[in-house]
């Protein structure tokens, strides 16, 4: 017979001991908290969902500290500076260029921005920017790419999805990255580093967006080193060694003016 303790309690517990141990299994929490495995994992993907634990195969771990946080709360963090590099960033495409573009805040932003203008062809595993794009009537071929569906960022993710980028060659690829540093572009998420990675393999010109925050950070998951780079637009300089780094690399720096309308 299952413990009567209150959903919202025994969750409360579960965080507990998640933190006290590290890492649990599912059976461990059965056994403790005297309930089924199929609630114990109901609870696991409910506390997951609300990033309060990282759910597991066979239990759950603490949730990873370093990295970018939910990305609803990423898209009101340095909204101007986004928004600046968006609408400098759209400026350099013009009607049949082809384009990749990964999921991030800055390309969100971007493809607000990009969907304005007329006859671009976008190749994305962002749900939000096709439809964007989709739906601005302006004459955009708009491909969405499959594969595991995350509804953190409403992205697609894995192997499927990068499969199917090999199926292309865009002329441009447009990409978010966690951390820009001398040695390189990084993501804090493997997954969205592999979907970088091969989007940047199948275009001719690489144009990253990233805001300053990124600069001289760095992350587990490398995507590229600096010579792979074409642009970077972004909303201020960077510090000298990292800039001597990019023009060193041959990546040409196009510094937006926030709040330039």
């Amino acid at each position: 017979m299952e413990s009567s303790v209150r959903p919202l309690d025994r969750r409360e517990r579960i965080v507990d001991l998640v933190r006290a141990r590290r890492r649990v299994s599912v059976d461990e929490l059965a056994e403790s908290l005297n309930i089924s495995r199929e609630t114990i994992r109901r609870d696991l993907t409910e506390l997951a969902g609300r990033r309060l634990l990282r759910k597991v195969h066979g239990g759950a771990t603490l949730p990873e500290l370093q990295g970018e946080g939910a990305f609803a709360v990423r898209m009101g963090e340095r909204a101007a500076e986004k928004r600046a590099i968006a609408r400098q960033a759209a400026q350099l495409f013009s009607p049949g260029d082809t384009l990749f573009v990964d999921t991030g805040t800055t390309t969100l932003a971007f493809a607000e921005e990009l969907a304005r203008r007329h006859e671009l062809t976008v190749i994305t595993n962002s749900l939000e920017i096709a439809q964007i794009m989709g739906r601005s009537g302006n004459g955009h071929a708009v491909y969405l790419l499959g594969g595991a569906f995350s509804e953190d960022a409403s992205e697609t993710l894995g192997s499927l999805a990068v499969d199917q980028i090999g199926t292309f060659h865009a002329a441009h690829a447009v990409l978010t990255v966690g951390a820009v540093n001398e040695m390189g572009l990084q993501d804090f998420n493997l997954e969205e580093a592999q979907i970088a990675r091969a989007m940047l393999r199948q275009a001719r010109v690489v144009t990253v967006l990233a805001d300053d925050s990124k600069f001289e950070q760095h992350a587990l998951f490398p995507i590229a080193p600096l010579g792979k780079i074409n642009r970077l637009v972004t909303n201020t300089a960077p510090g000298a060694e990292l800039s001597a780094s990019l023009r060193e690399a041959g990546v040409e720096m196009i510094v937006a003016a926030v709040g330039d309308d």
